[in-house]
């Protein structure tokens, strides 16, 4: 990515602590973490399991609070919002995708897809055109009447991804969304998220703990100790920039 067109960030970090009581210890999730990711830019998150990945990107998706730290949204503070200030800003500003999909299974593709634009104010036709064309850019035009019990694992995460940039969010925060796939799926499935990402100006946190696919992101930031640390993945190995 050129650093020369960077502007202001769609998510910034700034010094997160987050605490949680484990009896009567307290464990330290996040202490100090920050990090910016900008317009169109992928970012890998990495840690091993139980490092406080899925704590960050909930924070970040203004799920939770941290305890103390800032979450910076396209330049807004998101701690100063009210409630329906910080619903107004997920539904609008913030994408997720999941290692599980979460389609609501009653419904079909289309309507997976549609249902999020409804409850941003979108009117139904215009909602069923965005569902089209971002179901056609996965492939899935022929599937779009299908209910998710009928489509397989791919295409279910395909749906999910589409649904989670329709409408137009400036963050996407996804955990690892191929996670759930056979090796050769989740490569197509990864291959097409970050072909969306990088032609929609979508800034994406992508937490995963496959190295070859973060090798392939823009950026890879470590989570340890509580803070991110700026990585590069060189043939396989991990060193610290």
């Amino acid at each position: 990515m050129d650093t020369a067109s960077k502007t202001e960030p769609a998510l910034r970090l700034e010094a997160l602590t987050h605490e949680f009581k484990q009896g009567p210890r307290e464990l330290k999730v996040l202490d100090g973490a920050s990090a910016e990711i900008f317009p169109g830019e992928t970012v890998a998150l990495l840690g091993p399991s139980g490092a406080g990945k899925s704590t960050l990107l909930h924070i970040a998706g203004l799920l939770e609070q941290p305890s103390s730290g800032k979450v910076m949204i396209g330049g807004i503070d998101c701690g100063a919002l009210d409630d329906k200030g910080r619903t107004r800003m997920r539904r609008q500003e913030i994408g997720f995708v999941y290692q599980f999909h979460h389609l609501l299974p009653e419904f079909s593709a289309t309507e997976n897809v549609v249902l999020p634009q409804m409850i941003l104010g979108r009117d139904r036709p215009t909602a069923e055109a965005r569902a089209a064309e971002l179901l056609a850019a996965f492939g899935l035009t022929e599937r779009a009447d299908h209910r998710p019990s009928q489509l397989s694992g791919g295409e279910q995460q395909r749906v999910a991804i589409a649904r989670g940039v329709a409408n137009n969010p400036a963050l996407l925060l996804a955990d690892e969304p191929t996670g759930n796939l056979d090796p050769h799926t989740g490569e197509k499935v990864f291959a097409e998220l970050l072909d969306l990402v990088r032609n929609s100006a979508v800034g994406a946190l992508i937490a995963t703990h496959n190295l070859e696919l973060a090798s392939r992101m823009d950026r890879v930031i470590r989570l340890s100790e509580g803070k991110l640390v700026e990585e590069t993945i060189v043939v396989g190995e991990i060193s610290t920039e």
